[in-house]
């Protein structure tokens, strides 16, 4: 037995005998040391040095020679070797020699290696042979064709009028290989897609024929007439009649004769229905053939083959959004996916589920969602939390239910679940009053079992810290009778989430917020503020900077008696909003109507619409006042006009001084900076340079609409630009019903604020600010959507902005 090392020697020593060989120039050793040479290419060593020899072997007369000197260039050479400019002139004389098979033989070479210069040179050849009446020569000229289309899309024209003629030929080899030409033409062509409109009667009776025709020994296969034929003609179809009502209107008879008399019992079958039910949905088709084709693939999901399965679910994914209701008939079978052993099929299943949830199966399908939410690979489970807590949102029949239904998700898989989905989960409580008593409840019941869930741990340790007066004057809801509950049991739960091995830094810092809100309720016992204020004391020495600065100002409260309970009051119920569905979806959104807006700067973009970011960080700003957070923002309320420009001072320090309460009328920010430097130097600390002019930037100007964006940098916060967004209307008519929408690059943050009246009258400007985070150095790019009505004419528009000076995100304006 032979090593690999003895198999290279000899492997070398006989190309070393080939290279003497060739040098002889012996004309019949030549076609054996080509043959010996193919082998020694096909076992993976070099064996370039025959190329040349392969192209004398193409000039010799005799076909042997001929047929081993082609199939050597087409495995030795590629499109990019130099040599294949010698081959050209070979290919030329064998595409006019008398023998067919020579022909033949030339045809499937340039097939193979044809680069877009050999392809100019010979694309009259292969035209002239389209026209050849000899069928074998018209088949492989067809695929000729093929290729030089795809290597020169601009000559396609040449052979609009021979793939017609095609199209009527009687052999199926000829037919199929001119449809697989004709499909290439209309996809690389608009306008001979147009011209190829007239032949969609020909392909039905082509396929008609097929369709009807009896057993044919030469064209069978498991029973079915030429089904890759069959496969060919329905794909051509489909693109013929995409956005087309007459040529649609045409096909639907024989597609509905193709879907009814298939056999499904194989797969060759299969194939054909798959091809026919692709055809119908991308086509105009008739209702009723629509519903036929998605019942089709509800057929497919019964099917043992997993393939069938997978093809069927992807299918139902694509075509969902267009007869919901069809779909929903699936539904169960669908749900049955789910418990399939093929984790692709199971990926599909799911995204399906998403999509057909809406108002009236909410419970079944979310019941069945949260029963495999419990048994999901890991990898599942963030996209399941997210949908399941969307669509309890979107469709919940009650508050209740979408409480329960959260709890559920909480419990079954917390460490799962996107900071958005738990925030919603909160706002909802707030604003759930007659429920809080029972979602405490359910949190601390769900706590007291399972410590291990982070979102899980993190609703109820702060659920329980806002209400804990509400659990301890009513007891723990259970579904029969209330039972009694103390604080000691609350703080000493709380106590053993801050010692577990399951505790972060967020849970401590939730914890410390949670019992330091418990002490200063009057249903906390003076023993258990005693053991909270221990707590803290323990933390104001604790190495992590950020609980230490936390416990140490909630343990300084102490000492303010009354003003205690002022600060840690009960929060107010934040804005009540939508879950923002560009943040959390995985791959579409929830429910069965599917969202014809994707990201403006497609998946490397984040999407940041108007309204809703400034009401995501007034959350945060509610938030961050309760547990602590060091970051100043302005409250809601405005403060008294004696006191405006020191409040001005103020948010300057945070690079915020073109932000004005919406309650008062914005002066543009250079005429704000004198005022709140006058007043710096009659309260006299150190003194601050004057403000910079500002510069505005025409971002976008027509239809009547002109905006600009004045940028303004702090040099104390490089990568920080706040920029004010101005609107006004040219003519005498008030834009109205105005929506702005901006993104920016993934590496770039964007939060936005209301604008200021979406409706812009003649002569006044409207303002909207906007705040964007970008690694220093970096240019602030925009990419803007602009939707109103002007004069009773809807506009929507788009546009990309980088007009802002390079180093803007260096601090310097």
């Amino acid at each position: 037995m032979q090593t690999v090392a003895d198999e290279r020697a000899l492997i070398q020593q006989e190309s070393a005998a080939i290279r003497a060989s060739f040098r002889e120039e012996d004309s019949f050793q030549r076609h054996n040391n080509i043959a010996k040479l193919l082998y020694i290419h096909m076992l993976g060593s070099p064996a370039h040095f025959g190329q040349i020899e392969c192209l004398k072997l193409v000039a010799s007369p005799r076909f042997s020679d001929k047929r081993l000197g082609y199939l050597g260039i087409m495995l030795l050479l590629d499109e990019n070797q130099e040599v294949l400019t010698l081959v050209t002139n070979s290919l030329k004389n064998d595409m006019n020699h008398s023998n067919m098979y020579a022909v033949g033989l030339a045809l499937c070479t340039f097939a193979n290696i044809a680069s877009e210069e050999m392809s100019r040179d010979l694309a009259n050849e292969i035209e002239k042979l389209l026209g050849s009446s000899n069928t074998y020569i018209r088949k492989k000229a067809a695929l000729c064709a093929l290729r030089v289309i795809k290597k020169v899309p601009d000559i396609t024209d040449h052979f609009t009028t021979k793939a017609k003629n095609l199209l009527t030929d009687r052999n199926h080899g000829v037919l199929l290989s001119s449809i697989t030409l004709v499909t290439e033409m209309c996809q690389v062509d608009p306008g001979v897609l147009e011209e190829f409109r007239n032949a969609v009667p020909l392909l039905v009776r082509n396929l008609k024929s097929l369709v009807t025709t009896g057993y044919s020994p030469e064209h069978d296969v498991s029973g079915i007439t030429d089904p890759f034929l069959q496969v060919k003609i329905l794909r051509l179809l489909r693109l013929l009649g995409r956005g087309d009502q007459q040529a649609s209107e045409t096909m639907n008879d024989i597609l509905a004769q193709v879907a009814t008399n298939t056999d499904s019992t194989k797969n060759v079958g299969n194939s054909i229905l798959y091809e026919t039910v692709l055809t119908v949905l991308e086509i105009e088709a008739d209702t009723g053939l629509r519903v036929m084709a998605i019942n089709i693939l509800g057929k497919f999901l019964s099917n043992r083959d997993n393939n069938i399965r997978y093809v069927a679910l992807n299918t139902l994914n694509k075509v969902v959004s267009m007869d919901t209701n069809a779909v929903q008939r699936h539904r169960n079978i669908i749900l049955d996916c789910l418990r399939d052993g093929d984790i692709s099929i199971r990926r599909r299943a799911l995204e399906l589920s998403y999509a057909l949830i809406n108002e009236q199966n909410v419970r079944v399908l979310i019941r069945e969602l949260l029963a495999f939410l419990e048994v999901a690979d890991d990898e599942f489970k963030l996209g399941m939390t997210t949908q399941i807590s969307l669509a309890a949102e979107r469709f919940a029949p009650n508050k209740r239910w979408h409480i329960d239904t959260v709890l559920r998700v909480l419990k079954l898989a917390g460490n799962f679940v996107r900071e958005e989905i738990l925030s919603a989960f909160i706002r909802l409580v707030a604003h759930t009053p007659e429920l809080q008593a029972y979602t405490a409840s359910k949190l601390y019941a769900a706590l007291k079992s399972d410590i291990s869930q982070e979102s899980l741990t993190l609703a109820a340790t702060w659920i329980i810290g806002e209400y804990s007066e509400v659990l301890l004057e009513n007891g723990f809801v259970d579904e029969e009778s209330p039972k009694p509950a103390n604080d000691k049991d609350l703080v000493e739960l709380l106590v053993s989430i801050i010692d577990s091995p399951y505790a972060n830094y967020l849970t401590k810092q939730f914890v410390l917020a949670a019992v330091t809100k418990i002490s200063s309720r009057r249903t906390t016992t003076h023993i258990e503020q005693d053991r909270i204020q221990e707590l803290l004391a323990k933390y104001t020495t604790s190495p992590e900077l950020e609980l230490q600065q936390r416990a140490v100002e909630f343990a300084s409260l102490f000492n303010l008696g009354e003003l205690r309970e002022g600060v840690l009051e009960r929060m107010p119920p934040p804005e009540l909003k939508a879950t923002v569905m560009g943040v959390v979806s995985e791959n579409k959104p929830v429910g069965s109507t599917q969202s014809k807006d994707g990201d403006l700067l497609g998946d490397d973009i984040a999407t940041t619409p108007g309204p809703e970011p400034s009401s995501a960080q007034r959350n945060q700003d509610l938030l961050a006042d309760i547990f602590g957070s060091s970051s100043a923002t302005p409250t809601a309320a405005s403060p008294p006009p004696s006191r405006q420009t020191t409040v001005d001072d103020i948010l300057g320090l945070f690079g915020s001084t073109n932000i004005a309460p919406s309650t008062t009328t914005s002066p543009p920010p250079a005429a704000a900076a004198p005022s709140a430097f006058s007043l710096v130097q009659t309260q006299s600390p150190p003194s601050q340079p004057p403000a910079p002019k500002l510069t505005s930037y025409t971002a976008y100007e027509k239809n009547e609409l002109k905006i600009t964006l004045t940028p303004q940098t702090n040099a104390a916060k490089p990568g920080v630009v706040m920029i004010l967004a101005r609107f006004q209307v040219s003519g005498g008519s008030a834009a109205s019903g105005l929506n702005f929408q901006a993104a920016v690059p993934k590496s770039q943050q964007l939060q936005m604020l209301p604008m200021s009246n979406p409706t812009i009258s003649p002569g006044a400007v409207e303002t909207q600010q906007m705040r964007v985070v970008a690694p220093v150095g970096s240019n602030v790019r925009l990419r803007l959507r602009i939707s109103y009505s002007i004069a009773g004419q809807n506009v929507q528009d788009q546009v990309d902005f980088a007009g802002f000076p390079p180093g803007l995100t260096t601090g310097s304006s």
